[in-house]
Order: C-alpha cells, then structure tokens, then sequence
C-alpha cells in the first residue's frame, strides 16, 4: 500500500500520489496532468510527503556519484535506491531519491532496478565514456559546422574572412548534402538543421556557396542513377565464320571530328538495271554478344551509351571497340544492310549478311572537300552517295516527312574548362542521314517479310496551326511531333515519312539496336530468335535506362552551358524570337542551343533577330536570365 503525498515513478518519470480508492491511485505529473493508475503499474521512490514539484529541488553530483561507483564496483552485490542515495548524498529524501533515480535512468555508472541498483563494470564504463565523450565532440563539432555554414550564408561579396569547409574535422558533415545533391538520398539532416530546402537543386546551391564543390561538379548523371564507368564486361572475340568480301568496294565512314565510335559505313554501286545499290555497314557486335549473355546483359540494363560533355560512359566495354568498330584496323567485320533502291528512293530490295570491309574513317568536312574534287574516284563515289540521299529525302518528304533544323552546338568539358563549338551542317550529313534511314526501313521491311519479331520505331505528328519558316518553322514543327513508341509491331513513323521504320545503325551505342542485331545474327545462322514476349520484355526494360541517358545528358548540357555562362555576366547574345507569353518572348541562341524566355518592350515576330543581355546564371538550377 502506497501512502497519500508519495514520490513514485510511473512510466520512468517522478510522480507524487495524492488518493487511492477503489484500487486505484491518482498521480499527478510533473506537467501538472494528474492520471489515475493501478499500484503495479507505479514504483516508490519515497514515502514523501511531498506537496508538490516545486519544493524538490536536485540536481546530480557526478563527482560523488563516481565515487560511490568507484566504492561498490569491486563488491558483486546489488543495493536498494535509498542506499544509493544516502552513499551518494548522505541522506535520503525526495530530492536525492529523484537525483539517484536520475543516476539509475542515466546508466553511466549504475544499472538495475530500483530495488536492486547493480554498479557497472569498470570496462563498460571506460566503454560507455569513451563513447559519451565521442558523442559529445561530434555535437560540439557539429554546432561549430552549422554555424560556419550560417556564417558563410550570410557574407557579402566584400567579406574578408571566410569560413573554411576543407577542414576534414568539417568534411564529414557534407556527406548527407552530397547524397542529396546526387540524388542518392532524398533527405538531408544538414539541410533540415540549417532551415533549407531537402531537394538537389538546393543541396547543389549550398555546396557550391560554401565551396565544397566546384561549379564544375556534374551531378545530374548520378541523379538519373546512371554509372559514371563505361561497361567493363568484354565480350568474346567473334568465331571465324563465311562473311562476304566487300573490299573491292570503297566504304566511307563518315562522322563529326570527336567521334571515336565508328559503327556505321557506306558504299554505293549500280546494277545491271540502272538501280543504285546502296551498303550500309553497321559494325557487328552481335557476332560474339548473344542473349543473356554478360555483354548483353550490361548493355541492357544501361540501354544507351551516354554522351555528356566530360565523354562517353559507354554500354559496350570500350576494351572491345578494337574488334567492332569499324576502321580501327585495315580491315573490319560488319554486318551489312544491301539495298536495291530505284531512281524515286523507293527501296525494292534488302538483303542483310555479315562482311568484311575497308572503311575509310572522314569527317563530315574533308568528305565535303572530296566532293568537290573531280578526278577522284573517292568524290565520284561520295556525289553518287549525295545524289541517291536526296532522292531518299524527297521521297520522304513526299510521304509527310518533318524536316526539323534548329541549331546544334557540341560541348566539351576538359579539365573544368568549357567549350562550345556550333554544329555545323555539311553536303554530306545529308548523306550519313538518309543512308542511315533507309537502313533501318529496310531492315524493318526485311523483318516483316521473314516474320521475324523487331524492334518497331512508330511517330505520329499532329500539325498545330500554319507551319513557318525558318528556324520558328522547325520550332513549330517539333512540338507537333508526339513521342516515339517502341513496339514489337511495326506501324507508321510520320515524322520520317515511313510506312515501317526500326533502328538499326548503332549497335555500339543504343541497346535497341542491339537488340535487332541479335535478332538478325539468330535468323541468319538458323537459330531460334526471341519471340515477342521475350522482346517485348527487353525493349520495356531497356528503355527505361535509355531514357535516363536521355534525360542526363540534357541536363548534363544545360550544366555545362550554365557554367560557361557563370563568368559571362552583362554579355550580349544574339538571339532569334519565337513565340510570345504575355509580356515575355520564348527566344532560341543559336550559339548555344539553348532555349530561353526574356521581356521585352514591344512585339516581336517569328524569326526575327534580337540582341539579349546575360545578368546571371544559376548552375543549380540551370536557369539564365537575359534582358533585352
């Protein structure tokens, strides 16, 4: 039976009984909150009285408390709370009752319960301080670190004293901002604590202020889950096989100076009816990658190679580039795509066989230079090649082809050192373009026939409104351009002007054509290829990294332009009007690529030249402003 005006403990915290009835006590709290309880489920501490809180007044005496500990520890016997107590403060009252209580609850030198309080070990108490004192520091070093970061927050750009965060006692810290701006984490301890945003952007913005970052550091590749290492998995040299010998033929190879993938080529020749003949040479990696194997696996989960302005993280181990791709050695294996085509561009005929070829690698540049050259018979080749690619392209054309040119420049980023050159619009990317196409509506069209399962590329195209020139017009019609769709079905791709159309002409770099490869090489050597489930379920799954390479390296761009803007403030651009948004006009610069809104004073119309003003550049955010 516990008496009226008590000191009990009810749910590990003091409380002072002031009735009992009908079997059950009622406490009052120190908050003032009174509760009703059963005896078993309060403990006494003291008999009391004791009124209320305020005349309790206690506070613990490490000193003495670690010397009774030290007094007890060597005795392997148990003591009651009033015995603690009185050895720690030589008396027993409800101040040291709650004090030794407090003592018991902190576990630093005793254990137990209160009728059987038990001293600690002397190793777990070393224990125990060591790790207190640890706790204590990183607490310390922590409020130390926030508020440096609060300092810094607040400088000016005339401060001279700033903190430094390269301190590695501080370092630390920075790791949750990290996974955050990464986007390996989706909170932030370190934000929360300083009041900030939880999102990458934000994560970004503090470690650039602080300069743990460089404005240099890329994180969007990580943010899309995407691997910043190209595929180590080396797949097997290809078996000796039959292959048709086509070096009698010249092969071009043609592509942009900074290319070092090369996995396409092509030849043209005539037969006996006056019909072009035209070989694309598409590099044959399924020669040796075959389904589930490691390779392929690898190149599935990653879906693309990804070309960011640092370099190419690709999906094929680069160790095997010496063996697929295509004039790396005097001679190379292909897999080519033969196309009889007739003097209106329609192809008649596909025919798909591995080969062996002698590429001559040339950039878009020199194969224009050739061209224009008239006793060669390398110009003559690449004319008749110029020729057959326009009559391709009209023919598309005819069929509702979209012919979108809007600017395009190449990014670099060497050493934190940003580069951006315009892309420029040679005779034979015309060429590369609609020898390309054609490849892959013939090989789609030769799947059909065989009844062979495919990766189908389908478009349809919704026009909005008159369509105009120049670059608004290519402006207008890509936004009428509805998002492609892979299927195993093959159907109308408008935007090309194709009945069937599938991607077959970089096998080294998109995983669907890949895919196709595979599917081809089975078909060709007798075997079984996959059927549409099987097919159906890579393309799903390979899409999705696909998409995320897609995503990374637009925002990696965005980055870079961002960052090569970052030192360019007040300076003039020249920009070409678009559309207007109420007071604000969607502009394009060329020079970058990059697609921006500005205000502006009057109406302009499409297509017209203005000169914008850079006022600042938020790599974070990867947003620019400009005036007019």
């Amino acid at each position: 039976m516990i008496s009226e005006s008590a000191l009990v403990i009810y749910k590990g915290k003091p409380a002072i009984v002031k009735d009992q009835a009908d079997g059950k006590y009622t406490i009052s709290l120190q908050n003032n909150e009174q509760v009703k309880v059963r005896e078993k489920d309060i403990e006494l501490i003291h008999p009391g009285p004791v009124k209320d809180f305020n005349q309790i007044n206690y506070s613990t005496n490490d000193t003495a408390a670690r010397e009774a500990w030290e007094l007890l520890t060597d005795e392997d016997t148990a003591l009651s709370l009033k015995d603690l107590a009185t050895l720690v403060f030589n008396e027993y009252t409800p101040a040291s009752a709650i004090a030794s209580y407090s003592l018991l609850k902190e576990g630093l030198y005793f254990s137990g319960t209160i009728s059987g309080v038990i001293p600690r070990l002397r190793a777990e108490v070393a224990e125990e301080e060591t790790k207190r004192g640890d706790k204590l520091r990183e607490t310390t070093e922590r409020s130390q670190f926030l508020e440096q970061v609060k300092i810094c927050l607040k400088k000016t750009s005339g401060s001279t004293s700033l903190p430094d965060f390269t301190n590695p006692v501080f370092t630390r810290f920075f790791q949750d901002v990290e996974a955050l701006a990464y986007g390996k984490s989706l909170k932030s301890r370190t934000m929360k604590d300083l009041g900030l945003g939880e999102t990458p952007e934000d994560a970004h913005s503090l470690l650039l202020k602080t300069g743990f970052w460089k404005n240099t550091v890329n994180p969007h590749p990580s943010r899309f889950g995407l691997s910043l290492y190209s595929a180590d998995i080396c797949p097997p040299e290809p078996e000796h096989e039959e292959r048709h010998d086509l070096c009698h033929l010249a092969a071009f190879a043609i592509d942009s100076p900074w290319s070092n993938d090369p996995d396409d080529a092509v030849s043209i020749e005539s037969d006996s009816s006056g019909n072009n003949v035209l070989y694309v040479h598409i590099a044959d990696p399924a020669s040796s990658i075959t389904f589930d194997s490691p390779a392929e696996k690898e190149a599935r989960d990653r879906g693309a190679t990804l070309y960011i302005p640092e370099g190419a993280i690709r999906m094929i181990s680069e160790k095997s580039f010496i063996m697929f791709a295509l004039g790396l050695s005097e001679k190379s294996i292909a897999l080519t795509f033969k196309m009889i085509i007739d003097k209106n561009g329609n192809i008649l005929d596909t025919e798909i066989f591995p080969s062996i070829v002698k590429i001559r690698r040339i950039t878009y540049k020199e194969a224009d230079e050739e061209m224009e050259k008239t006793d060669s018979q390398d110009s003559k080749m690449l004319n008749e090649l110029y020729n057959l690619a326009q009559k391709i392209l009209k023919r598309r054309i005819l069929n509702g082809a979209m012919n979108i040119e809007l600017p395009d420049v190449h990014i670099t980023a060497v050493n934190g050192k940003v580069n951006i050159n315009p892309v420029i619009s040679y005779r034979s990317n015309l060429i590369i373009r609609e020898c390309m196409i054609a490849a892959g509506e013939g090989a789609g069209t030769w799947a059909i026939q065989r009844n062979l399962c495919f990766p189908y590329i389908k478009q349809e195209v919704e026009i909005q409104g008159l369509i105009q020139n120049g670059i608004y017009g290519s402006w207008q019609l890509r936004r009428c351009m509805r998002p492609r769709i892979l299927s195993t079905k093959p159907g109308c791709h408008q935007g090309l002007g194709l009945d069937t159309y599938s991607q077959v002409t970089s096998p080294l770099r998109r995983y669907t054509d890949l895919l196709a490869h595979i599917q081809i090489r089975t078909f060709l050597r007798g075997g079984v290829p996959l059927n549409t489930d099987e097919v159906s379920a890579r393309l799903g799954f390979s899409e999705a990294g696909a998409s995320a390479v897609v995503q990374a390296e637009r925002a990696s761009n965005n980055h870079w332009i961002m960052v090569y803007l970052s030192d360019l403030k007040d300076s003039v651009w020249e920009a070409v009007t678009l559309e207007n948004k109420g007071n604000r006009m969607q502009v394009i610069i060329p020079s970058l690529a990059l697609e921006t809104q500005v205000s502006l004073q009057k109406d302009h119309l499409p297509n017209e030249k203005i000169n914008i003003i850079l006022k600042s550049a938020n790599i974070p955010r990867a947003e620019a402003v400009f005036v007019h």
